[in-house]
């Protein structure tokens, strides 16, 4: 039976919360890659005004297993009060690499000493 994987689109004000955040989910194998999208100039509604800011777009590829556990992670490590955090589903893709998600946000066994 095939593993179901998502991406999530998670964006953050500045690359020093994208690189925390990003090691925090694959320290923890929350997900299996995270890429950076720098330059994003957002526009949106908050506190009944129109805003303006640059921003870095997330992009992570997890298990949708892990969906709540990895948004209560961006929750817990993100600065803004109400984080964009939104999932697609991946309904087709590379075997391989759907395999490879899997593999990457499994939890290895502890290092033996």
């Amino acid at each position: 039976m095939p593993v179901l994987c998502s991406v999530v689109f998670v964006t953050v004000p500045d690359a020093k919360t994208a690189d925390a955040l990003c090691g925090t989910l694959l320290e923890e194998r929350y997900a299996a890659c995270v890429n950076q999208v720098r330059g994003i100039h957002s526009s949106y509604w908050w506190e009944g005004k129109v805003e303006h800011s640059e921003e870095i777009l997330l992009i992570i590829k997890t298990r949708t297993a892990l969906l709540k556990v990895l948004m209560g992670c961006v929750k817990k490590n993100h600065p803004y009060a109400v984080p964009e955090i939104i999932s697609f589903p991946i309904t087709e893709g590379n075997p391989e690499y759907l395999d490879w998600i899997k593999f990457a946000t499994t939890p290895t066994a502890p290092a033996k000493k």
